[in-house]
């Protein structure tokens, strides 16, 4: 009975409507932003600025006063304001202490200062408590509504009261609170709204480096051999053919590569007989932007689908197909229809047409909207079972068209294999590999070593 009752009273304070007061510090577009979507959600607001003037550009239902006279109504505070601008508040330090000071502030750059905006502002309060949280969202994001991407809220301080405080402000916003520990943390979350694309660096540059390699080795077999050997100017192949070329190789070279560090991974622990040792920073490195390679594959092989369907509108494969009918004219003679070409044909359309469905079926689950809306297990099942699947029907795409070329001489310009040939030495290695994996002798003790067994334990650790 009673710990029905203190369940309760435990649950009380959440199901009143009634919410304190919180005070903003600042008018300017996220303070304004930041007030109007408080006053939403059910939050009495008062405005401390220099300006008593109530400004249409202020929520109407929020109160504008002076900063000391706004500080006194409330124990929250949040500090709306730039790093520069802080001084102003060191006259009102009394009025200050003991509140809670809610540090927003971003800088122009990475490590502008020796210290964090919010380490300062409590060296400048040392009788406030301060807390760092919603530098990471933006004010366009509160006030359209659209926070689906930006709806985690990085919150640390060193009062662990004074935190949950605003954590729980954070829920009634109906965003998501990621507590990062103590105020020290400051530092790396003030950093993180400048990073451009920090998991995207690697696989940018992997990307753009391996295209333009793939690009100049068909310029060169493609436009300048042909212009040499055969003084045929197909300079015009520079627009889609050899892009069109390119798309597909990057495409599944890169999901090859979404794969091999997971290869890598299980050798390395059956190696090593244990889990419970770090993988080289390579690996670590590359295990973390595998969904970011896996979407420029994705972008890689829909502009291949694209390309691919401009191709009948295409100049040069109307002048193709005429001149084989207008020989055939000439000649008097019709050519059969080739069954076994047929069906080569329609095999790799068909396998690529698959291929690319459970590719797009893959950089779909993996949005964040759709990923938190499975379990850990169908979320596994996608990404490894169907993904191993498109990785399977992509190779037999690329293997059943470029295939043909492996016993052509002709196909060996300047000794050099053709583009789809080298596409196809990454994906079929991992397919190998992992093929060894699955059988039970190898699969079996993998399985056991990542549920905790060691072959070694006082080596492992």
């Amino acid at each position: 009975m009673n710990k029905n009752s203190s369940n309760i009273m435990a649950l009380a304070p959440n199901t009143s409507n009634k919410r304190e007061t919180v005070c903003i510090f600042g008018t300017g577009d996220f303070g304004r932003a930041l007030g109007h979507k408080m006053i939403q959600s059910g939050y009495p607001v008062v405005y401390g600025s220099r300006s008593t003037q109530i400004s249409n550009l202020i929520p109407k239902d929020a109160e504008v006063l002076g900063h000391a006279e706004a500080a006194q109504k409330a124990a929250v505070i949040i500090i709306a304001i730039q790093r520069q601008h802080y001084n102003f508040l060191t006259p009102l330090a009394e009025v200050l202490r003991g509140k809670v000071l809610v540090d927003i502030s971003n800088n122009l750059k990475l490590n502008q200062y020796p210290e964090s905006n919010a380490e300062h502002l409590a060296q400048l309060l040392p009788g406030s408590k301060v807390v760092k949280a919603f530098n990471t969202v933006s004010a366009w994001a509160l006030q359209s509504g659209t926070l689906d991407a930006s709806r985690q809220v990085f919150v640390c301080g060193d009062d662990v009261e004074a935190k949950q405080m605003v954590m729980n402000i954070v829920r009634a916003l109906g965003l998501t609170p990621v507590d990062k520990g103590s105020l020290l943390a400051a530092q790396e979350i003030e950093n993180y709204p400048l990073q451009l694309f920090p998991m995207w660096k690697f696989p940018m540059f992997l990307s753009l480096g391996l295209t333009a390699f793939f690009f100049f080795y068909c310029l060169a077999l493609d436009v300048i051999y042909t212009y040499i050997y055969e003084k045929n100017n197909f300079s015009f192949f520079i627009a889609i053919t050899i892009p069109n070329r390119v798309c597909p190789v990057m495409a599944l070279i890169l999901l090859a590569l979404v794969y091999l560090p997971g290869i890598f991974a299980a050798i390395i622990q059956l190696y090593r007989g244990t889990k419970y040792r770090r993988f080289p920073d390579w690996l670590d490195k590359w295990m973390l932007c595998r969904k970011q390679l896996g979407l420029i594959a994705l972008a890689f092989a829909s502009l291949h689908a694209v390309f691919t369907l401009v191709t009948p509108m295409r100049a040069f494969v109307s002048w193709r197909t005429s001149k084989g009918i207008i020989s055939q004219v000439l000649n008097n003679k019709t050519e059969p229809l080739n069954n076994t070409n047929a069906w080569l044909s329609d095999s790799y359309l068909a396998l690529g047409i698959l291929g690319y469905f459970l590719f797009v079926l893959l950089g779909i689950t993996s949005l964040p909207s759709v990923s938190n809306n499975v379990n850990w297990r169908e979320f596994r099942f996608v990404q490894s079972k169907l993904g191993y699947l498109a990785l399977i029907l992509c190779t037999a795409h690329t293997l059943v068209y470029g295939g043909k070329w492996f016993l052509s001489p002709s196909a060996y310009k300047w000794y050099l294999p053709n583009i789809y040939m080298l596409s196809l030495v990454v994906p079929c290695a991992v397919l190998v590999i992992k093929f060894v994996l699955i059988f039970p002798c190898i699969d079996k003790p993998l399985t056991q070593i990542r549920q905790g067994w060691e072959r070694n334990p006082k080596h492992s650790h």
